[in-house]
């Protein structure tokens, strides 16, 4: 199959298909005129990619592990590859790494809001606190467009 019917099937944009292979995470067939030849288990290929780009895994991690992944009906399953338990461990680590710092800003945060709303301004235009209700009305028309 080409590059399109892989991006129909997969959901994936073609572009995005190009980068991945780029990245050697797909590695099609090259026919003579120069077209990328995808077989089925590309597909498949192509779902294990974006189910670890899901887990926050970077490509690089992802083409060290990608050969360690299966399905098992909906679910993508770890093989026992090595250093597979080091790389997963690893990444874990650099997310919990990145997500404790956003925690305290976040906090940071709440605790700056709960102050403001304490506070007589609570930092809205007074032309929105004068009317609520046209405010509201104003703002779903604005989501619904």
């Amino acid at each position: 199959m080409q590059i399109g019917a892989l991006a129909h099937k997969t959901g994936v944009s073609r572009r995005l298909l190009r980068y991945y292979e780029e990245q050697g995470l797909l590695r099609p067939l090259r026919l003579a005129n120069g077209y990328r030849e995808y077989s089925e288990s590309d597909v498949a290929t192509v779902r294990h990619i974006r189910a670890l780009l899901a887990a926050g895994l970077p490509t690089t991690v992802i083409a060290r592990l990608l050969h360690c992944v299966h399905d098992d009906g909906e679910r993508l399953v770890p093989s026992t590859c090595p250093g597979m338990v080091a790389n997963l461990r690893r990444e874990r680590r650099r997310i919990t790494e990145a997500i404790t710092p956003l925690q305290s800003s976040q906090q940071v945060l709440d605790t700056m809001l709960t102050a403001a709303l304490r506070q007589p301004g609570d930092g809205t235009d007074q032309h929105e606190r004068d009317r609520p209700a046209e405010s509201a009305r104003h703002q779903r028309g604005h989501r619904l467009r």
